[in-house]
């Protein structure tokens, strides 16, 4: 592992949204969401992607994959938005019950 003095200061000291590097005991104040998506398959072969705890996030997509990748940054970007205006998040609670066929995800989404 290379040696952290190799580092200029601004990474040394603080490397992304974690512990600082002088305190590794100090929690990082970094809010977590779960987001919880419910899978299932679409008729034209793909999927259907649809978040139960947050209403209005859904996409239809070639793969799951593709689904989460399109769907996990809408709900971030919604719980952002709703934080820095200071309104509170409508969660759905509780979620609702997958449907038969519907898998479930569930998916910690950091802002």
């Amino acid at each position: 592992m290379p040696d952290n003095q190799d580092r200029p200061d601004e990474i040394r000291d603080h490397q992304g949204d974690g512990p600082s590097v002088n305190d590794p005991l100090k929690p990082a104040n970094v809010p977590v969401f779960n987001c919880i998506v419910y899978i299932s398959p679409n008729a034209d072969g793909g999927v259907r992607a649809r978040v139960v705890n947050l209403s209005g996030l859904d996409c239809v997509a070639p793969s799951e994959r593709q689904a989460l990748a399109e769907i996990v940054p809408a709900f971030k970007q919604r719980v952002a938005e709703l934080m820095q205006s200071e309104t509170p998040i409508p969660w759905i609670e509780p979620p609702p019950q997958a449907q038969p066929g519907e898998h479930t995800r569930l998916i910690p989404v950091h802002l």
